[in-house]
């Protein structure tokens, strides 16, 4: 999908803004500058039309002497990133020398700029917006982020403004494989070790890769595609911004992908952000793979691979069903075993459980252990199918379907897993009135 971001000084109303359109209170806002510090990265729908939506409200840091650099700095990454760039200022205070250097570096944008005139609350105010026409752009589009007044005629423009979406081949099935995780921890040496040859940058500089690339290559016999997700280049006073942009990228390719090869640092181990990389791409129902890179590297005396994959697994809990595999880029060593392990994934993403199978083992569970009672009321699942593959989604039919727990859906889940297998692969359950 097409990205849309949203640019402008602080306190202007980026957050809001980004509120109002993904329909969430996904952004905190506040009257502080600066105040947004997390990822915010959405989706939008108007009119039939879905874009990628990404805020840059946090990225600029609090101290007053490093202010006006973050902003040029996140300005010139959202030029290297977005589609469409929205400029939000303030119609409360009027033009600012900010506003004047924000907008003369966006004037030579090649990408459209659509000029966001916030917080144009009644009429005086959307008269007022016209002082903004002194920036330089076409055309301003007064509006409320806070109530919505004016933001349907502004997203008809957002929406005219998106480039055209590539026709998706139809013939191209091969699996996309994207490799994630955090910078320096060895995504673009394997892709070079894997494609044998070097494409891309390696470095001992963190995030040196600066675009995700897409490598088509032949394994045995199967053409796969591998997206390396390597982040930007680091620059100290623009710390924040560039691994704002790297996170964006790691998450539009987990979008576009068919499994997701986590790279771990081995003698670090898994760290917090880890995690919420993976969790990330389970929600989105991708493949998951877990390689452990720099294996060479950690004390085998103290940290057995059994070990290693039995902590790891401790800590992701629910994700306990991902596979781990224990490389190293630099020497190759099991380097083809992530490919093997994520074709694997990619198949038993494609699996399709015959229905009779599926009730038998269903049947099986529920009666090794009955569902809890409902109000009283025996829950009873009368029959069970697989409606979806790639992901998958199992439909189970029962007389009190909201009387089915988390706990008691993972039970199941976790039947389904012992029959059929799905390694590495997010299950979806529903449970639907008979």
């Amino acid at each position: 999908m097409a990205l849309v971001a949203i640019v402008g000084r602080p306190n202007v109303g980026k957050s809001t803004l980004f509120n109002r359109l993904t329909e969430q209170r996904q952004a905190i806002t506040h009257d502080e500058p600066g105040v947004t510090r997390d990822r915010l990265y959405g989706e939008v729908e108007w009119t039939g039309v879905e874009f990628d939506l990404v805020d840059t409200g946090g990225l600029v840091p609090r101290s007053d002497e490093r202010f006006e650099a973050a902003i040029r700095e996140q300005v010139l990454l959202t030029l290297d990133e977005a589609d469409v760039i929205l400029f939000v200022v303030d119609v409360a205070t009027g033009i600012t020398d900010l506003d004047q250097e924000i907008a003369g570096r966006l004037r030579r944008a090649e990408q459209p700029v659509i000029l966001v005139a916030n917080k144009s609350d009644n009429e005086d105010r959307r008269l007022d917006a016209a002082e903004f026409y002194g920036l330089g752009f076409e055309q301003v589009f007064p509006l409320s982020a806070i109530n919505g007044t004016g933001t349907g005629d502004f997203l008809d423009a957002v929406v005219a403004a998106l480039p055209d979406e590539p026709e998706d081949d139809e013939d191209d099935d091969a699996p996309r494989i994207a490799f994630i995780g955090r910078p320096n921890v060895g995504k673009s040496s394997l892709t070079n070790q894997l494609l044998g040859h070097t494409r891309t940058i390696v470095t001992e500089i963190a995030g040196t890769t600066r675009d995700a690339i897409d490598a088509r290559m032949d394994y045995q016999g199967r053409e796969i595609v591998l997206v390396d997700t390597a982040g930007l280049r680091r620059k100290a006073r623009v710390r924040e911004n560039v691994e704002f942009y790297s996170m964006l990228r790691t998450e539009r390719a987990i979008q576009n992908c068919d499994v997701a090869v986590l790279l771990l640092d081995g003698p670090e181990g898994l760290e917090s952000q880890d995690a919420r990389v993976l969790r990330e791409a389970e929600q989105m129902k991708k493949g998951l793979v877990i390689a452990v890179n720099k294996w060479d590297l950690v004390g085998k005396e103290t940290n057995t691979a059994r070990d290693f994959t039995r902590a790891i697994h401790e800590r992701l809990g629910l994700l306990d069903y991902v596979p781990i595999v224990f490389i190293s880029a630099l020497t190759g060593q099991r380097a083809t075993k992530v490919l093997d392990l994520a074709l694997q994934v990619y198949d038993e993403r494609s699996r399709r459980v015959p229905t009779a199978e599926l009730n038998e083992v269903i049947q099986k569970a529920t009666q090794a252990a009955h569902p809890p009672a409902w109000r009283g009321q025996y829950v009873k699942i009368k029959y069970a199918a697989q409606v979806r593959g790639e992901p998958p989604v199992f439909a189970f039919f029962c007389n009190h379907p909201q009387g089915i727990k988390e706990n008691y859906k993972r039970y199941l889940e976790n039947r389904i897993r012992q029959a059929f297998g799905f390694e590495g692969v997010p299950l979806t359950l529903v449970f639907k009135q008979k």
